[in-house]
């Protein structure tokens, strides 16, 4: 196994890439052989090497198995993976090495614990590749932060252009994905962390209902809205890992309630249509931007070539649920946190959420050069339960029952489509992200915890943008299926990673007028 040691006075960058084509299947298909399984992720191990160690390097990956052949090559090819490579975002807990949520106060936090869903990927024949580097803290200690930052990580650079942002905060998970450093990743959200940066990589990511996937043995922040989930190549693929990790656990009493909950979430996939599905189209949630509005029309149009029946929706949310579900947010930051370190087995390790901020305050210099940790502190101070209690209760209330469920039942649509974000912008440590809040519709189904799937649509000037599917909560299978169907649909060509610093396209110059 090889781990990553960032000199404290470098803490910036690492890493690296090599362009991958993006395989566009429609069914399920199972390694050929042990040989092609272990050929596989020897070269995934080579391109980490090449592309994230050095070349561009990317920063994507924190830690990585060189002997990941080997164990690809030693896996049971009848398994529902057969030896393909994951790796995981570096909150989750792997048995292999430290877990930091990107954090220096983290970086001995070597439990010897696999999460129960890295417990279920092993079982399932997959091959833990390593861990992938994050907005530290899943972007939770600042609100000035850039996407994709960790103190132990540096700044994950975006495969497509690489001054360009990753989002977050499963930044190295996306990147990695797009870069061909794995089959595919595991990423975690509590509003936007797998969607925001699997669209803005160029990948397929979903968000699934919270309760699909065990959280026992993740670093948290919310026990309301986090949930891990899938990133890769196509639509099937992801579908399969989330059969592998998903799983009643328990420890986590809401995966306990999951209804009919699907023996393989990529049944039925392959033959998934969109003929006669209505669909509902959240016009106010496409920004402003013409080009962006062009790509969004384009995969509208894809979606009735293929039968889809197209109802546009004009709607803003009650922005009600903002409001309280930041408040759910910080009052479970505080709890959460203090329960994920009191459970950690090390000695030294930090036990509170006081313990972490006054761990940044004493390392200033590495851990808060570029943001503070504003966010930690407020949690700190956000103690009244029955003020929390209330704010859960109506954010819930509005995201699900007052929006998501009322849209598609007032419209008779089956899913809601949108804009997932525009293209990647321009990393900027000094002046933190340059978010476009006008564009996507996710905040609802983190908020609801319905479950929220991003496809790849097309590109601006070679940046990738993704197309959002939220469906009602636990209808992840047939989310999974309209994004197989539109996938198979999309008319669009989508770009390659170049692993270059982004430049405009040349384009034909006008034919010089005669006077």
């Amino acid at each position: 196994m090889t781990i990553r040691a960032i000199p404290l006075a470098a803490l910036a960058l690492s890493l690296a890439a090599c362009a991958t084509a993006t395989p566009q299947p429609t069914e399920r298909v199972a390694s050929a052989s042990a040989s092609g399984a272990a050929r596989d992720a020897a070269t995934a191990v080579e391109r980490i090497r090449t592309l994230d160690d050095a070349g561009p390097m990317l920063n994507a990956v924190i830690a990585y198995d060189p002997g990941a052949a080997d164990k690809a090559g030693a896996a049971d090819a009848a398994s529902l993976l057969a030896g393909r490579t994951v790796l995981v975002k570096d909150n989750i807990e792997t048995r292999e090495w430290p877990t930091t949520a990107g954090s220096l106060v983290l970086a001995d936090n070597l439990t010897g614990r696999d999460a129960p869903m890295i417990a279920n990927l092993r079982r399932a024949g997959g091959v833990v590749m390593g861990k992938t580097n994050l907005s530290e803290w899943a972007n939770i200690r600042d609100s000035n932060s850039t996407s994709g930052w960790s103190a132990l990580g540096g700044l994950v650079r975006n495969p497509y252009a690489i001054d360009r942002n990753s989002c977050g905060s499963s930044s190295g998970s996306g990147a990695a994905v797009a870069a061909g450093f794995a089959w595919a990743a595991i990423g975690t959200e509590t509003n936007g962390s797998i969607t925001c940066p699997a669209s803005i990589n160029g990948v397929v990511g979903f968000k699934p209902s919270v309760g699909v996937v065990s959280r026992t043995h993740v670093v948290p922040i919310s026990s309301t809205q986090d949930t891990a989930g899938p990133m890769a190549r196509s639509v099937m693929d992801a579908a399969m890992l989330l059969t592998a990790i998903a799983g009643a656990d328990p420890a986590d009493a809401v995966t306990t309630t999951v209804p009919n909950r699907p023996a393989d979430y990529s049944a039925g996939l392959a033959e998934a249509s969109l003929e006669g599905v209505r669909i509902g189209v959240m016009r106010g949630q496409v920004g402003d931007r013409q080009d962006l509005k062009d790509a969004f029309d384009a995969a509208l149009a894809d979606m009735e070539r293929a039968g889809a029946i197209l109802v546009d929706i004009e709607f803003e949310p009650n922005t009600e649920m903002y409001r309280d579900s930041f408040q759910v947010l910080m009052f479970e930051l505080r709890e959460e946190m203090g329960k994920y370190l009191s459970s950690l087995p090390g000695e030294d390790m930090p036990r509170s959420l006081a313990d972490l901020i006054a761990f940044n305050e004493a390392n200033a210099e590495t851990e808060m050069r570029w943001f503070g940790q504003d966010l930690f502190i407020q949690a700190e101070g956000t103690t009244d339960r029955e003020a929390y209690e209330a704010a859960r209760k109506n954010a819930i209330h509005l995201a699900g029952e007052r929006t998501i469920d009322l849209l598609l039942a007032e419209n008779d649509v089956s899913f809601l489509v949108a804009p997932t974000r525009g293209p990647a912008w321009v990393s900027d440590l000094v002046n933190g992200d340059n978010f476009n809040g006008s564009i996507g519709f996710g905040a609802p189904a983190a908020i609801a915890g319905y479950p929220h799937l991003t496809v790849p649509m097309g590109a601006i000037e070679g940046l990738p943008v993704g197309l959002s599917i939220i469906g009602a909560k636990w209808d992840d299978h047939a989310v999974l299926k309209a994004g197989a169907a539109y996938e198979r649909a999309r008319s669009a060509v989508l770009p390659q990673p170049r692993f270059e610093r982004w430049q405009p396209a040349l384009r034909p110059s006008a034919p010089a007028t005669a006077n």
